[in-house]
């Protein structure tokens, strides 16, 4: 596995929208800022490219499906942690 400049940039830009994303998926409302959301979403698409190389679905031609949606379930994951956690402090 190769981990390129221009792997981390797309990795960045995709995890903007994976964010986004991962934010839609959990139900209710969340309260965290759209910087977490971000941050989140950029984690989550890193560890999901990392965690596609693993299990060999990481290159494909076309759109990688398999790992777009690892991602966004990273992301999913991610957002409902930060939130409850968030909600713990505030109470």
């Amino acid at each position: 596995m190769h981990i390129t400049v221009a792997v981390i940039i797309w990795t960045i830009l995709i995890g903007l929208i994976i964010g986004a994303l991962g934010r839609l998926v959990v139900p209710g409302r969340q309260s965290i800022g759209l910087l977490w959301t971000i941050v989140i979403g950029i984690v989550a698409a890193f560890i999901g490219f990392l965690i596609a190389s693993a299990i060999g679905v990481a290159h494909t031609s076309g759109i990688n499906w398999i790992e777009h949606i690892i991602q966004v379930i990273l992301a999913a994951v991610g957002v409902a942690l930060v939130a409850g956690v968030g909600r713990r402090r505030r109470v």
